[in-house]
């Protein structure tokens, strides 16, 4: 019975003794831990994880959805490490039930010992013995006895000391595990909240990225009205008369040809081909491909004016039309007022279901004044009388813009042409006809506001800087929604200051430019000779990155466009 009782004592002894060491990635990872290593785990490495989960800036989005769900995986860790906990716990249970049944033999053996000792007598043997080996061996045996007891004895205290240390760890481990759920809790509700705001905030920094982004990719009038925009200085490339010098090197423009819709005709275009000699036909026939010239098409004899009711619509809202300029037709744009007259009839009866509906009388339609021509524009109204380009019998949606970079894009399943009377962009028809702007640095918004600029050029550090913006909005590092104008009294928010985006993308100065177009009327690729070699972007990607980033109202207006190096 002692025997087996020791190796039984043995069994269940704490693994107290033995020293461990563990890892952040046991502690998370890890099935099944140790005693120690449940002790390392919840004492020392998950408060030290806790307490590197920092703050995320509170811009960064991702960061703070990467930390919520390290906090979830804690929380789960923390699961199972409770579990573990109540699985220790249950062990100390049972080993105080086997301790306390070995203590009543043990106490019974102490007892029998003790009286044995009492009444013991050495010579015994020796008397009762028939020999003096057998006698020895008796005291042998009794002395083993004796030892075994004692060392079952002693075995039992250490056992027992073990189980009040494990005890008193398992407290421990308890009231240290529930202050890290309540960490863990409380972390994951912060983050929580932070994403909840940063999820706000991104989603208004994106709308006004897109605000920022329609600004300077548009801003000017889609139609040139009746009196040619004023002079702009300082808005084009030298050896233009509207060129300043910035008064230093090396400087960079962006240089937009036409404007952002090039659908249908270029009202430039169509001046410059009339002073070229071709006929309203011709001119039709080029900028409207794919429709048809109907010149007996039955015109309503009224039209619905927003603002103005039900009106005549030859003898009226056609001369009322403030599209482009009436002087045109005293120096050779005759047949271009003619082109405008059946653009804007063609265009009314089909934004109007055939003078059913009502039209607006702004640009988002056509200008409509009720101070009535009657002059050149007015002769070229009624020598169009009837007039009407068509799509499948229908009247066409012909639209036009001020100015299309010397390119047209296709309407109505045609490729789309280069308007030029040779070589682009040397003979190209707006150039011809003196378009502002046909190839032009944009600096001001429409309202004329410059947000302290006097030109459009960018030194060599603020060229980087755009090109350090391209990284972060191909998915380089940073924070995307950062990307805005440093300047923040025009614009606000939280931009990345230069020298911060530069640390991101690492470039710091331009020393060349070169552009390559593609056939579509757009700029296919840009290449820059930077501090980090050459850099080569496509056209779309350059005129997200200038448009986000470029200082004021800098901005690239079209697809077509030229970065040129002074």
């Amino acid at each position: 019975m002692v025997f087996l009782t020791t190796l039984f004592i043995f069994s269940i002894v704490s693994f107290k003794n033995n020293i461990y060491a563990v890892s952040e990635t046991d502690c998370l990872n890890k099935s099944q831990l140790s005693p120690t290593e449940l002790d390392e785990c919840i004492n020392t490495v998950l408060p030290r994880v806790i307490s590197s989960l920092t703050p995320a800036h509170e811009n960064n989005k991702n960061e703070l959805s990467n930390l919520n769900k390290q906090l979830q995986s804690l929380k789960s860790r923390i699961t199972a490490l409770s579990g573990q906990l109540d699985q220790v716990a249950q062990e100390i249970a049972e080993r105080e039930d086997d301790l306390a049944f070995a203590k009543e033999i043990f106490n019974e053996k102490t007892n029998n010992h003790y009286k044995f000792i009492r009444t013991y007598d050495p010579l015994l043997p020796f008397l009762s013995s028939s020999s003096a080996s057998r006698a020895f061996r008796e005291i042998v045996f009794r002395q083993k006895a004796v030892d075994g007891d004692r060392r079952t004895m002693e075995e039992l205290a250490q056992d027992l000391l073990n189980l009040k240390q494990d005890k008193s760890t398992l407290e421990t481990n308890k009231t240290n595990l529930a202050s890290v759920q309540a960490q863990v809790d409380n972390r994951a509700q912060f983050l929580e909240g932070e994403v909840s705001k940063v999820e706000s905030y991104l989603t208004t920094l994106s709308q006004k990225q897109q605000e920022l982004a329609a600004l300077k990719a548009g801003g000017f009038q889609t139609s040139i009205g009746d009196t040619p925009p004023t002079f702009e200085p300082c808005s084009g490339p030298p050896g233009s008369e509207s060129f300043c010098d910035p008064g230093f090197r090396p400087a960079f423009a962006g240089f937009s040809f036409g404007a952002p819709h090039r659908t249908g005709m270029s009202q430039y275009g169509a001046y410059g081909r009339s002073k070229a000699g071709q006929n309203a036909e011709t001119i039709l026939s080029a900028y409207y491909q794919g429709s048809s010239l109907d010149k007996a098409y039955p015109i309503p004899a009224t039209i619905n004016v927003q603002g103005f009711g039900t009106i005549p619509f030859e003898d009226n809202y056609l001369l009322g039309i403030y599209e482009v300029p009436e002087s045109w037709g005293n120096n050779g744009g005759f047949e271009a007022l003619k082109a405008q007259a059946v653009a804007a009839r063609s265009y009314a009866l089909a934004v109007t279901n055939g003078g059913v509906g009502t039209i607006c009388t702004t640009e988002s339609c056509q200008v409509y004044k009720p101070q009535l021509k009657s002059g050149k524009w007015a002769e070229a109204v009624r020598a169009t009388r009837g007039w009407v380009l068509t799509v499948g019998g229908t009247p066409a949606k012909a639209y036009y813009a001020a100015s299309s970079g010397g390119f047209t894009i296709s309407q109505w399943g045609w490729s789309g042409i280069k308007d030029t009377a040779g070589g682009w962009p040397d003979t190209a028809y707006e150039k011809l006809a003196g378009s502002p702007w046909f190839y032009k640095g944009w600096y001001r918004s429409r309202a004329g506001s410059t947000c302290g600029r006097s030109h459009p050029w960018l030194t060599s550090t603020e060229m980087a800087d755009i090109l350090n913006a391209h990284h972060v909005l191909s998915g380089g590092g940073g924070d995307a929604s950062r990307i805005s104008p440093v300047d923040t009294d025009c614009w606000g928010g939280n931009p990345y200051s230069i020298s911060e985006l530069a640390s991101i993308g690492g470039y710091t100065s331009v020393s060349s430019v070169s552009v390559i177009y593609s056939n579509d009327g757009s700029t296919q690729s840009v290449t820059f000779g930077t501090n980090k070699g050459s850099l080569n972007v496509s056209g779309a990607d350059v005129k997200k990155a200038f448009n986000l980033r470029a200082p004021g109202y800098i901005g690239l207006k079209s697809s077509l466009f030229n970065i040129e190096k002074l």
